[in-house]
């Protein structure tokens, strides 16, 4: 039995576990309870206007890129990205939202910022991010399309929760949904929350990162 949501209701029970989001998931209450506070998505975190802000700010950069189709670990189809450290004004306020949402105060972070620009016929398929490269938790801003994210257990693959993404909503993962489980960006013709088709569209995403463990943090952000 699958313990499901639906599109933009907010919430669901699963017995024994109280109230879930609807824009999340899961193959059963097991995979429920120890992602609880590890896999989250606040959907509408971002105002259309701020949603306007940042993608403006990123088109003129990502359109000098091409889009690729062979990444180094082979983990990504169909993108573009980029990592960026200066921002106008609004766009840093926007960014210092989710640092305060995603983060606590005395985690150090990454100062840059990655963009990845997904291609509406990209994808991102399933794996576990190196631990060279980024910490912890991660926090992600999605522009443009809505997308459902998958995460699987990587001994039980029949452990899963689904992430509904919907264009200004905010995603953070943290601890076990980090290391424990694979994610992946379905592709188009999968793309589906349950029973309901999630047309994949181009998706920016706009992610903040900790540092790697055991590397030394800015002394100052």
């Amino acid at each position: 039995m699958v313990w499901s949501g639906h599109l933009a209701l907010g919430a669901l029970r699963a017995p024994g576990l109280g109230t879930w989001p609807g824009w999340l998931r899961g193959s059963g209450p097991t995979v429920l309870r120890r992602l609880r506070g590890a896999a989250v998505v606040r959907p509408g975190f971002l105002s259309s206007v701020e949603e306007e802000t940042l993608r403006r700010e990123l088109e003129p950069e990502l359109r000098r890129r091409r889009y690729e189709y062979d990444h180094w670990d082979a983990a990504i189809h169909g993108f573009r990205e980029t990592e960026k450290s200066h921002w106008s004004e609004a766009s840093q306020a926007i960014l210092q939202r989710v640092r305060v949402a995603a983060f606590p105060p005395a985690l150090a972070q990454l100062p840059m910022v990655h963009v990845l620009d997904l291609h509406q016929n990209g994808y991102i398929k399933p794996h576990v991010d190196s631990i060279k490269f980024c910490g912890g938790i991660i926090a992600g801003l999605s522009l443009l399309s809505p997308s459902v994210m998958r995460l699987i257990d990587t001994q039980d693959p029949q452990e899963w929760l689904e992430l509904l993404l919907e264009p200004g909503s905010l995603y953070i993962l943290r601890g076990p949904a980090r290391y424990d489980f694979s994610h992946q960006i379905l592709r188009d013709e999968e793309s589906f929350f349950g029973e309901h088709r999630v047309p994949r569209g181009r998706r920016i995403s706009v992610i903040c990162r900790s540092f790697p463990e055991g590397e030394p943090g800015p002394s100052s952000r």
